[in-house]
């Protein structure tokens, strides 16, 4: 019998593993979306499950989440793994490059057949103005506005970089969404930014892109990158994956950017319809109406913000009940909350990513150590000021500690308390939007996508709900104080 229910849970634990969805990844502009709807759909061609982690941000956070199992693939570039991914390492052409992706469990298809390069734009009028035709002549005009996309401001290929090896003088630089740069640049608050070549927006705007005369930039041939388990796990996923190889012309990517960008087509119908065309798959793509998309981020969102907040108050309240009762533990405790709150809420949210992967942990965590101060505080605070009148007579009658703290000191401190509550709920809710940049859903992902696409419907598809529900949490715990205050508290004074 109990080797029988040994074999059992075995099966079932296999079986489980089995069916546990492919993860696919991909960064937050438009192309590498497409190509992560693509891997999605190749994986259910197969017949399997498959999950598309969307706009995750940056190159390190997609990297680290392959690295940890978070991911099992995603499509990469080769310029970027050499000089961000690789950088100081000795690589020397893509079989330097597939050895040290080894080294590490992963492995990598050959390019899949078209090479999106960086390169440094301006507006075709000022290029004309100015004479502009390399990025060399760029540093004759040192008053030219620069603006380039955050992660192009930090990498080792970007900006640093290439202002050192072109001597370029420009000091007025600033970093932004690679979605809002084209549309700075076309109203004239930018000068120069950065281009992927094979962004729709260059020829829909009639922008110049520089020549890179000094070959600054590496070639960034589009590739997939995996876990090296797939080939023990899904051998035919991984026939799939290289069955792409060369099958992606720079015409062809151009075309799927410009349907999803400027055509507004959605992402999972251009990759489909390329599969369609390329191999013969039949993808099914479900479309969701308004309605329905509402219902989706709006649970997601409650979801967020309900479990965080929960987990802020069943450890903040007692903390503050601790630091009100010892002179020393309050100033340990409001200053390590204190100095949570100042932490950027970008990097907290990076932060918590080794500590407890991708999408909604990630944004929970985050959003639970934001929520502390302000419930500590006011719980503190209402404690400290409770009258001191009121704790002598509760000494004399002989009231044990307990006792004071839950007839007495608590309910005069209830407002107080709730009041912090309320701040951190109002505060959850529209911090929670930055969720969707860790792939936790909510209200930021229509944000997010309708800045990288520039759709205002999207933007307002979740901010006025996300504004909406501040203002229904701020109602509800003003509502909650005729249950949850003494009524002798909520006495307003009159004149």
């Amino acid at each position: 019998m109990r080797r029988g229910l040994i074999m059992l849970l075995s099966l079932a634990s296999i079986a489980t593993a089995q069916e546990s969805p492919i993860q696919v990844g991909s960064k937050s502009f438009t192309e590498s979306v497409i190509l992560g709807d693509m891997l999605q759909q190749i994986v259910e061609s197969t017949g399997r499950t498959a999950e598309h982690q969307r706009e995750l941000g940056g190159t390190r956070l997609l990297w680290n989440a392959l690295l940890a199992g978070e991911l099992d693939a995603y499509v990469e570039y080769t310029g970027t793994i050499e000089q961000e991914i690789l950088a100081g390492k000795s690589v020397d052409g893509e079989q330097s490059m597939r050895e040290h992706i080894e080294q590490v469990g992963l492995r990598m298809t050959e390019p899949l057949g078209f090479n999106n390069t960086y390169a440094i734009g301006v507006t075709a009028d000022l290029a004309q103005r100015h004479g502009l035709s390399t990025i060399s002549d760029l540093a004759a005009h040192p008053d030219l506005v620069f603006g380039f996309s955050n992660e192009f401001m930090e990498r080792a290929d970007g900006w640093p970089g290439l202002r050192k090896h072109y001597g370029l003088p420009q000091q007025e630089v600033s970093g932004l969404e690679h979605a809002l740069a084209y549309r700075a640049l076309d109203v004239g608050e930018l000068d120069a930014t950065d281009f992927y070549s094979t962004d729709a927006e260059i020829d829909f705007y009639g922008f110049v892109a520089l020549a890179d005369d000094r070959a600054y930039f590496p070639t960034y041939h589009a590739l997939i990158i995996y876990r090296a388990d797939l080939e023990t796990r899904a051998p035919d996923l991984v026939e799939a994956f290289h069955a792409m190889e060369g099958r992606i012309d720079a015409v062809a990517m151009a075309r799927m950017n410009k349907r999803a960008k400027l055509d507004r087509v959605h992402e999972r119908q251009v990759a489909a319809d390329f599969l369609s065309k390329a191999f013969g798959t039949v993808a099914q793509i479900e479309t969701l109406n308004l309605s329905q998309r509402l219902r989706k981020t709006t649970v997601e969102h409650l979801r967020l913000v309900g479990l965080s907040l929960l987990a802020a108050i069943l450890i903040a309240v007692p903390f503050g009940i601790l630091a009100a009762r010892h002179r020393v533990l309050a100033q340990v405790v409001l200053g390590v909350s204190g100095v949570i709150q100042t932490i950027p809420a970008f990097a907290l949210l990076a932060l918590m990513i080794p500590l407890v992967g991708l999408g909604g942990p990630a944004a929970i965590s985050a959003l639970f150590l934001y929520s502390l101060l302000p419930i500590v505080r006011n719980t503190y605070t209402g404690l400290t000021d409770t009258p001191s009148h009121l704790r002598e007579s509760a000494l004399a009658l002989g009231l044990p500690p307990m006792k004071r703290l839950r007839w007495i000191e608590l309910p005069i401190a209830s407002r107080a308390i709730l009041a912090g509550i309320k701040t951190s709920a109002v505060i959850n809710v529209g911090f929670a939007t930055l969720g969707a940049f860790v792939g936790a859903g909510g209200y930021g992902q229509p944000i997010l996508t309708g800045i990288r696409l520039a759709n205002t419907g999207l933007i307002l598809e979740g901010a006025i709900p996300a504004a909406l529900l501040a203002l229904a949490a701020q109602w509800f715990f003003e509502w909650s104080e005729r249950f949850l205050v003494p009524a002798g508290l909520r006495l307003k004074s009159t004149d």
